[in-house]
């Protein structure tokens, strides 16, 4: 700053040695959010969000793999794995799932232009953008030979979902389901709170959440169910390769201390747990501090959970997303004709 032959952007140097600490941290998990990154990762965690009602993978550029409720983006009828290919005719092909929300948020009239990608098929849609309540739940009662089997879908693991998924079940409930399907398909986590939140609402008291393994394996330390509230109807996990986190902390709870079955693909395998600080400019930086192991002591890191019974996602469905050609999900059902 003192010598260098032209002025320096102080802020741009400091945020870029803060970035490369983090990097250099030899783990895929621990980085380094700007104000914009960090403000998105709170909202989410929040509950709300200023956008259109979608999530984007972070492996594909663009592609959505969730469309909320009652939001813009159902709306104007985006559908998941379309792909977003321009945001306001700007290529996104390079940008991160941060980037591109960053563009939608920011674009001017709070109204976007989307070049969606769906099949072979190439089209413009314009959306509207607002400020949003994040649905964490999608649920409903399905019927199977006579039977009344549940449906919960969790799409995000944020602050409200424990209050969320509580609601849910004893609406379906009072209509008698006898069990229960939780699909976790394509959730990559959040709070681990929230986890808890929804293992303690069928576990009994006692029962084993997780464990967290401390600095080179030291200080492990088993996490137990609290709570007076129980269930004991049976249930069926589906999962797949983009089950991570939160999401697995969950399916290894519900598998090792309730009896859940599992029904997909291994789980995408991060056995790991970040914790947050935000800086005074709004930015903030996220670290690795400990292992998590399921209730049996097992760390799923880069390995995943496997499912009790593989199924592969057809290709039918893909092509037409309707439920009777979910083969994972019929699979489930057939699995609760069993279980009754």
């Amino acid at each position: 700053n003192k010598d260098y032959y032209a002025s320096v952007d102080k802020k741009s140097a400091i945020d870029g040695a803060i970035d490369g600490l983090m990097k250099n941290a030899y783990d895929d998990y621990t980085s380094y959010l700007d104000k914009d990154a960090a403000s998105s990762l709170n909202d989410s965690l929040n509950g709300t969000y200023e956008g259109i009602g979608i999530s984007i993978s972070n492996a594909t550029p663009g592609l959505i793999v969730n469309v909320y409720l009652d939001s813009p983006a159902k709306k104007v009828g985006l559908l998941e794995n379309d792909i977003i290919t321009a945001i306001n005719s700007q290529d996104i092909s390079s940008l991160s799932s941060n980037e591109i929300a960053k563009l939608i948020k920011e674009s001017p009239s709070k109204k976007v232009n989307l070049t969606i990608k769906r099949g072979e098929e190439t089209f413009n849609v314009d959306v509207n953008i607002e400020t949003l309540s994040t649905p964490a739940v999608d649920y409903k009662v399905l019927s199977n030979e006579e039977k009344k089997v549940g449906y919960l879908a969790i799409t995000t693991f944020s602050n409200t979902l424990g209050s969320q998924v509580k609601s849910a079940l004893e609406e379906m409930e009072s209509t008698g389901i006898e069990s229960l399907i939780l699909d976790l398909r394509n959730n990559g986590g959040g709070l681990l709170s929230a986890a808890v939140d929804v293992a303690s609402l069928f576990l009994e008291k006692g029962k084993t959440i997780y464990g967290l393994e401390g600095r080179d394996g030291q200080n492990t330390k088993f996490y137990y169910d609290t709570t007076s509230t129980k269930r004991e109807y049976p249930i069926v996990i589906l999962m797949n390769g983009a089950t991570a986190s939160a999401s697995e902390i969950l399916a290894s709870a519900l598998i090792d201390s309730y009896g859940a079955t599992s029904v997909g693909t291994t789980s995408y395998g991060k056995g790991k747990v970040q914790k947050t600080s935000t800086l005074s400019d709004g930015t903030m930086y996220k670290y690795t501090s400990a292992k998590w192991l399921t209730p049996k002591g097992n760390c799923i890191d880069e390995v995943g959970l496997t499912p009790d019974i593989e199924v592969n996602l057809s290709e039918e469905y893909m092509n037409d997303r309707v439920p009777e050609k979910d083969n994972q999900l019929q699979t489930a059902l057939f699995e609760m004709t069993k279980a009754q």
